[in-house]
């Protein structure tokens, strides 16, 4: 079937260059043997490539140039264009061979989000999510994520939904490519983190891009990716290089809460752990050591702990004492709320209207994101 890839014309037949040549010979009134003749070939040589079963070398190019008048570079666009049609069509006959892999991967959510181009043919499905991926074959993409997966911190239930989390993950990744980035420097970080703290005050439509300019400038690349099928995480982190970190976010649960508790929560994977491990956030009852860790990190950063059990003693959970308590930390009321609620301090219906609600927005042609 006809379409196109990616601004790339693929026809269903690609007629060999040999057509061509007999085109031209009974243009010129010349037959196959005279044609040998004049190039001192053998007549069964112009014959195979008439036929296309010979390639046109670039010594026959030019021999037709000489005695055809025709461009030896023609010659040579026209079989090159023919061998690559044969090769993708003979690749194609194998992808639709391995059109099983189709249903570990969420093709039709990723074309949908215009992560892919939308395709019915089950072979050019898979050649687009072969782009997507950067691999050459299903089986590559089997290999590297097999050999990638020990530094997966993701528990056993979400080892069955691979193919979405490298999705998601190979989203953050080639979006994380488009940020200009400095090398990491820790000290630049932490002061990025305590500006970012402040901005949570000031919650608006900009907010996703004045963060990734601040932590850009300390060599960590901030994306944020939607989830997909598949995929119930809120976030990741992991190192692209030595001197650069990811932190990739889906706004899952989108409220400014969540939003900033992830935020930091990734901060501290990068800030207390090593560069090895693909860490990938997800609901689950028992946290290892790390993600309690970043947890913790996350908390204190945003409530110092002191000020928080001082707040706690005094049992006055009203909205207006909770806005207080945020004005006095310099914070967004909603992640105060998130931090009582969460130690049941509030129920999950009391001052939740000082959450603000996070909706994504897909605003511009380059597919980024502003929360």
């Amino acid at each position: 079937m006809s379409e196109r890839i990616e601004n790339q014309y693929i026809p269903d037949i690609v007629s060999p260059p040999g057509e061509t040549l007999e085109e031209v010979l009974s243009e010129r009134g010349m037959s196959q043997a005279e044609l040998a003749e004049r190039m001192g070939r053998p007549k069964k040589t112009i014959n195979e490539i008439v036929k296309g079963k010979a390639a046109i070398t670039a010594e026959t190019a030019i021999q037709f140039e000489r005695v055809l008048g025709v461009p030896a570079s023609f010659w040579m666009v026209r079989e090159q264009n023919y061998r690559e049609a044969l090769a993708r069509a003979k690749e194609f006959e194998s992808l639709e061979s391995q059109a099983d892999w189709l249903k570990s991967i969420p093709y039709r959510a990723m074309a949908k989000l215009g992560w892919v181009e939308a395709h019915k043919d089950r072979s050019l499905q898979i050649e687009a999510l072969l782009r997507f991926f950067g691999v050459a074959s299903p089986s590559t993409w089997e290999g590297m994520w097999s050999a990638a997966a020990p530094s997966f911190r993701l528990s056993p239930s979400y080892r069955s939904e691979r193919g979405a989390i490298s999705a998601w993950l190979r989203k953050g990744e080639l979006d994380a490519g488009s940020l200009h980035c400095r090398d990491f420097d820790e000290r630049a970080f932490k002061a990025a983190l305590s500006e970012i703290r402040s901005l949570t005050r000031n919650f608006d439509r900009g907010v996703a891009l004045t963060v990734q300019n601040i932590c850009a400038a300390s060599g960590v690349a901030v994306v944020f990716v939607p989830e997909i099928p598949g995929t119930s995480v809120w976030g990741a982190t992991r190192w692209l290089s030595p001197n650069r970190a990811l932190i990739q976010l889906s706004l899952r649960y989108k409220t400014d809460d969540h939003l900033w508790f992830t935020f930091f929560h990734e901060a501290g994977h990068i800030l207390l752990h090593g560069k090895r491990d693909v860490f990938v956030e997800e609901d689950q009852q028992h946290k290892d050591d790390k993600e309690a860790e970043a947890d913790t990190f996350s908390r204190d950063w945003l409530i110092p702990a002191s000020q928080y059990r001082a707040f706690c003693r005094r049992g006055a959970f009203s909205c207006a004492a909770v806005s207080r308590f945020a004005h006095e930390l310099g914070i967004a009321p909603g992640i105060v709320v998130g931090r009582l609620q969460h130690d049941s301090h509030l129920s999950p219906a009391h001052c939740h209207e000082l959450k603000k609600k996070v909706d994504w927005i897909f605003a511009t042609q380059s597919g980024e994101s502003n929360v």
